[in-house]
């Protein structure tokens, strides 16, 4: 197969290796997806890559997650010290909360993170403190699992236009806040592909119309949201002309470049819809709650837009969306939440 081509399987249908575990899907390039069971099935993706012997785990899941990463590993017949590098997108605990423990197992691995990010991966105390702050000892415990630091020796702090090598590849990493200001995204030349974090937003399976077309929403998790720049990191990786992209939450969305802009293009709108409605709601006095529903009816309007005339119209309710959404409506009128208060607090001219 050519180094630019695509393999035959669709990003919604990924060709899957007998061997493989039957949480872990394989992409083709040697690009493995592995389900990490945070939250529900087919939310939460690490990713495994493979060339020449060599190996890479783009962002990890939380501490949990971590048997079905090594159980990967195990079952391409690669053995710990196979793999050089852990590379978390950004240091949020569903991408990054699994990387310390994982680190322990892999003795020859270097973890390469933001330089934003860094200091948190060494010692992971104010990433605990500030989660259980939010969600409270039990369930910090159920979902996330106790931190564990690596150390400094053994981490690099990412450049923007980076190149390293993995096996006989170059990936290349660039810098994309908008989501976190600690984000940086992955392109790997050979699949014509970024690995996103949540630079590109959100596209769940459950969404994909009757011919295999996904749908996708921006992420505006608190605490570091800027549409403006979110908007620019989108566009810095469309010049690349990408023909994929691996999103965390997820798989492989994207058949060719031109479906790429498809979903770019709603991206953007939405990011810009979703600042607007965040600015005309910026004193009403149940702020929080009137986010939440303005989003989830912007959510619902264009869940049913993309599944028109490709879905039978009881397979996918608005109340089946809201369910779906719950947790990202949430977050998402959260993070708009924290973005009106900086900008309350901007100096004025």
């Amino acid at each position: 197969m050519p180094a630019n081509a695509l393999p035959s399987t669709s990003p919604s249908t990924p060709s899957t290796s007998s061997k493989l575990p039957s949480y872990a899907q394989e992409f083709g390039h040697g690009i493995y997806a592995i389900d990490t069971a945070f939250q529900r099935d087919h939310f939460d993706a690490a990713y495994l890559m493979v060339d020449d012997g060599r190996a890479a785990f783009i962002d990890t899941g939380t501490r949990h997650a971590v048997p079905r990463l090594l159980g990967t590993l195990e079952a391409l017949g690669l053995s710990p010290q196979a793999v050089d590098w852990v590379i978390p997108t950004h240091v949020h605990l569903d991408h990054a909360g699994g990387v310390g423990p994982l680190m322990e197992q892999l003795p020859t691995a270097r973890l390469l993170v933001h330089p934003r990010g860094l200091r948190h991966m060494v010692d992971p105390s104010a990433l605990w403190a500030g989660a259980l702050a939010v969600y409270g000892e039990e369930e910090m415990q159920r979902s996330y699992g106790t931190l564990v630091g690596v150390p400094e020796a053994r981490t690099v702090a990412s450049t923007d236009e980076q190149r390293i090598t993995l096996g006989q590849r170059e990936l290349r990493l660039i810098d994309t806040p908008g989501h976190a200001r600690h984000h940086h995204c992955i392109w790997d030349p050979v699949s014509r592909g970024w690995f996103t974090g949540d630079t590109f937003g959100l596209s769940y399976r459950e969404f994909d119309d009757t011919n295999g077309r996904a749908w996708i929403l921006p992420t505006s998790t608190p605490v570091q949201f800027e549409p403006d720049a979110l908007i620019a990191s989108i566009e810095r990786m469309l010049a690349a002309q990408p023909q994929r992209m691996y999103l965390t939450h997820y798989g492989a969305v994207g058949r060719d470049a031109a479906d790429v802009q498809r979903l770019a293009q709603l991206l953007v709108s939405q990011i810009r819809e979703m600042a607007a409605i965040a600015m005309s709601l910026r004193e009403a006095s149940d702020r929080h709650e009137a986010l939440k529903r303005e989003l989830l009816a912007l959510y619902q309007r264009g869940v049913a837009a993309h599944l028109v005339d490709a879905m039978p119209p009881d397979a996918m309710t608005p109340e089946r969306v809201a369910h779906l959404l719950t947790m990202d409506v949430e977050l998402n009128a959260q993070g708009l939440g924290v973005w009106l208060d900086k900008l309350d607090k901007l100096p004025t001219r």
